[in-house]
């Protein structure tokens, strides 16, 4: 089930999204790709996801091109891991942790599908892109035993962990680069029936494919993660872990189009602005 959060008419809500077609594109980025969500629909839910009991709809429903999507959560924190790809590891010149490398992403660095990744270019000489699969959490959770894993996992989305790269090896610790405005776009939804466990990742700027690979090559896979993050602190429904990034990560500049896929889920796009 794929559930999106999404405004329509200036209100806010929860909705199913369902129809044929797997969508490229989700509310386009100017750079003259055709959306392709025309035969798909999204039936308002009450409330919110999250809570207990079975989702109810409202009765409401809208074809998905006459909403605008929004980021598929509001997590109260963005447990992030470092370095949990082999190759990318060495492409920053170190070889991987021996345990997960955890960081933190501010609630307020979210931004959706379609929305403007802002380069804070008076501050930053070099922003990276980093596509990654991100965890959804479902339900309070802590020490959450490796075989109780799935119980407290909503869904996956795709990920964006934006980096200001200069500053990340200037400062010797990651908060500023990491969480700028902007810097954590999710969507385009949450899929909820996915096994997360092998499936392609590829991130694209203005089409030409730039990260390709695979949730299978994960150094610490997902069960261990949740295992590992929730040993530390208590995961609220909504929060948000990323996983990591694979090799290719690269600069862009204002005027690309950054797009993160993930087989089975979907796809997020954004282009990206100057700022202050």
């Amino acid at each position: 089930m794929r559930i999106a959060r999404f405004a329509v008419n200036d209100e806010v809500g929860y909705g199913i999204v369902a129809g044929d077609g797997e969508p490229v594109v989700v509310n386009g980025t100017g750079n003259g790709a055709e959306d392709q969500t025309a035969d798909l629909t999204i039936a308002e839910i009450a409330g919110h996801p999250f809570g207990p009991g079975e989702v109810k709809l409202t009765g409401a429903r809208y074809p998905l091109a006459d909403v605008r999507l929004l980021a598929p959560v509001l997590p109260s924190k963005i447990v992030a891991i470092g370095k949990n790809y082999l190759e990318h590891a060495r492409e920053t010149g170190s070889e991987p942790p021996a345990e997960p490398l955890i960081f933190l992403k501010p609630s307020t660095a979210v931004i959706g599908p379609g929305d403007a990744i802002v380069r804070p270019d008076q501050l930053s000489q070099r922003v990276d892109y980093e596509g990654e699969l991100a965890i959804v959490f479902g339900r309070l959770c802590r020490d959450v035993p490796a075989a109780r894993v799935p119980e407290v996992i909503f869904g996956y989305t795709c990920a964006n962990d934006v980096t200001a790269r200069d500053l990340q090896s200037r400062d010797g610790q990651w908060a500023r680069a990491k969480g700028f405005d902007t810097f954590c776009p999710l969507g385009p939804w949450i899929e909820t029936a996915l096994d997360a466990s092998d499936v392609q990742l590829t991130t694209t700027v203005n089409g030409e494919v730039k990260q390709s690979s695979r949730t299978s090559l994960l150094i610490h896979d997902i069960a261990t993660l949740v295992s590992y993050v929730t040993a530390v602190m208590t995961m609220l429904p909504g929060d948000v872990l990323l996983t990591g990034t694979p090799e290719g990560i690269g600069p862009i500049v204002a005027g690309d189009d950054v797009t993160v896929s993930i087989e089975g889920l979907g796809s997020l796009a954004n282009r990206v602005v100057d700022g202050g």
